[in-house]
């Protein structure tokens, strides 16, 4: 039996970025680790309605050396511990390495649904920037965006803009209700 699924970006939808010269980046480390208000509220009940919980991050900061793996496994265990996530992808790429996980790409969404059987039209992506929402809809999710997307070009559509993800909990959660109960 197809799973659904809830994938979520990191930085931005999870816990708080940091902005220097009008541009967002992730903590430098776990004392900077912060979660967004709201966030263990709404993984919460969504894995009450059997979502899986999977995030699936661009991490271009260890490639670039920007960032230890330790520091950013430590966040990611950070993550597993407290909001008990089914699993976390990270791409450590940048763009110029033309791999396939790396968002806009849904590389990491697609390897998700292999190993646990997502059925993509009853699952959603929650991300912060518009190459978030091109991945999920590359793989069929639908979608949200938080905030206005950062200054990244727009080339997708979300099905929905919000300001958190507990916002975009409760309209999975009611829109969940109504695809399975018909009226």
């Amino acid at each position: 039996m197809k799973q659904k699924a809830i994938f979520l970006d990191r930085d931005g939808v999870i816990n708080e970025t940091y902005i220097e010269k009008g541009k967002t980046y992730p903590p430098q480390s776990l004392d900077q680790y912060k979660f967004l208000p709201g966030v263990h509220e709404g993984v919460a009940a969504l894995k009450a309605q059997k979502f899986l919980i999977l995030v699936v991050t661009n991490q271009p900061d260890i490639r670039t050396g920007k960032q230890k793996l330790e520091v950013t496994e430590s966040m990611h265990r950070l993550i597993s511990q407290e909001l008990k996530v089914d699993e976390i992808y990270a791409c450590y790429h940048i763009g110029s390495d033309h791999c396939l996980c790396r968002k806009p790409k849904p590389g990491m969404l697609l390897e998700a649904a292999k190993k646990w059987n997502i059925d993509f039209t009853k699952s959603y992506l929650v991300g912060d920037r518009w190459s978030d929402i091109a991945a999920g809809q590359a793989a069929g999710c639908k979608t949200f965006i938080i905030g206005e997307g950062y200054s990244d070009q727009k080339i997708a559509t979300p099905d929905w803009a919000v300001q958190s993800l507990l916002e975009a909990s409760k309209i999975i959660l009611s829109t969940h209700a109504e695809q399975s109960y018909p009226g």
